[in-house]
This record gives C-alpha cells, structure tokens and sequence, in this order.
C-alpha cells in the first residue's frame, strides 16, 4: 500500500520564508500548502486539514498567537510556531496559547525538519506499522490509549489533548507515583533539543491540570514537589 504524505500548512507573509520552508518539506515527500495570512489559511483550512501547521508569530492583521489560541480552542492540530523573537517570555506566552514547540529565526533547515518530524511522529503520523500490543491504562475517572493516542473519562467523553500535552500525559502515566524533574521529563517527551531552562514542561502541566479539573474537579494528578519535580499522584492500572 502506498503511503500518504502529512499534509502541512505554512503560514508566514514573508513569501522568501514561505518558499524555502515549502520547497524544503516538499523535497522530504510532504504535502505542502502556502497561506500569507489569516484570512488564506482559513481559505486553505476550510479545502483540507493539515496534520501539521507551521505558523509565525509576525503576521499582518491577526497574529500568530491570536490564531493560535483560536484553533487551539477548536481542535488540537499540532502547532510549531515561528517566532524572531528568543526570549523566554516570548517562548512562553507562545506555549500558553497553545502551541506544541517553537523555533526561532533563523533557523536551520535540518532544525526543521527534526521539529516538524517529531510534532508528527507524537501525533501519530509515523508511517511506520504499530508491531506493539495495545497499551490502555485507567486511572481516577480516566482511561488513555497510548497507541489511540486518546484521553476519555469513564463515561466515553474524549478530553481533547493536544500532540504536546498526551506526550507529557503518557510521560507520567507510564511512571506514576515517581517525582520527575523537568529534565527527565524534557528527555523523555521533546529529546536534547530542549535548552536547560526550558519551561515548556511547567506551561504544559498547568494546561493539563485546566483540563483534569474541569473534567474531575479536585483529582490534583499532578502535584509539583518542591526543589524536585512533578509527581503523578495516581494509581495506574493496564485496562484490555
């Protein structure tokens, strides 16, 4: 069987960035589409979804945090935001609206192509066949598939994650009750890309605990311990 490219979305007005990031990804067998703005990525949104959206930050009218935090509250595309900005700060806000990783300008074409290969390969695109027996575990009022790559409560209802947060998510689930520092959890969820400081993981924690307590107010699954890390307080059982 023939297997089908990712399909990725670049949106950026500056048409010299656009080009060689397109032509870049085209030659590794993705399917690429172009959009300088808002109003064309909603036009290209609205004929095909991407499974890979890469979108900067300096955009004419909206930005690229005002749309971010808009399709972030919509669907859980993975999102890999351009930013010439590389402050932390900047960084962060970037992961507060909902982006899965960022990369500063300018960057490296091989950067890239390692970023937008591992947003795809967390968000379950890897072309390459699932040899591995299903993996389901329970705990509180959850059950996550691993391989699904799905978060539902008992009650079927699906908690809508995105490629970064089940990443973290199945991080902690595989290692319940085990204090974590951020640097074991960088290494296990985004590899040795990550800068020492990075905190990615404590913007992502606090975007998952939103979600557990408005699903199930008070679990707490994740306390933070202080001069240590993170702990999932849960007890995990492998369901069938």
């Amino acid at each position: 069987m023939e297997k089908t490219s990712s399909r990725i979305l670049i949106v950026e007005d500056d048409a010299e960035i656009s080009g060689l990031v397109a032509e870049l990804l085209g030659t590794e067998g993705f399917d690429v589409t172009e959009a300088s703005g808002a109003a064309a990525m909603e036009d290209a949104l609205g004929r095909a979804r991407p499974d890979l959206l890469i979108l900067d930050v300096m955009l004419p009218g909206e930005d690229g945090l005002s749309i971010c935090r808009r399709l972030r509250a919509a669907n859980t595309i993975p999102i890999l935001m351009l930013t010439a900005k590389g402050s932390e700060i900047d960084r962060v806000v970037g992961l507060e609206m909902g982006a899965d990783d960022y990369l500063v300008k300018p960057f490296s074409p091989r950067e890239l192509l390692a970023r937008v290969r591992a947003l795809l390969r967390r968000a379950g695109m890897s072309n390459s066949p699932t040899i591995a027996p299903s993996r389901r575990f329970a705990f509180d009022r959850f059950v996550i598939d691993l391989d699904a790559r799905q978060l539902a409560d008992t009650e079927g209802l699906h908690l809508a994650l995105t490629s970064a947060e089940f990443d973290l998510l199945a991080c902690f689930v595989s290692r319940p009750r085990r204090v974590l520092t951020r640097d074991q959890i960088l290494d296990w969820t985004r590899g040795r890309d990550a800068e020492p400081f990075d905190r990615t993981v404590d913007v992502l924690i606090s975007r998952i605990r939103k979600k557990f307590d408005a699903a199930s107010p008070g679990s707490n699954l994740i306390s933070t311990v202080r001069n240590g890390g993170y702990l999932f307080t849960a007890t995990v059982q492998q369901v069938p």
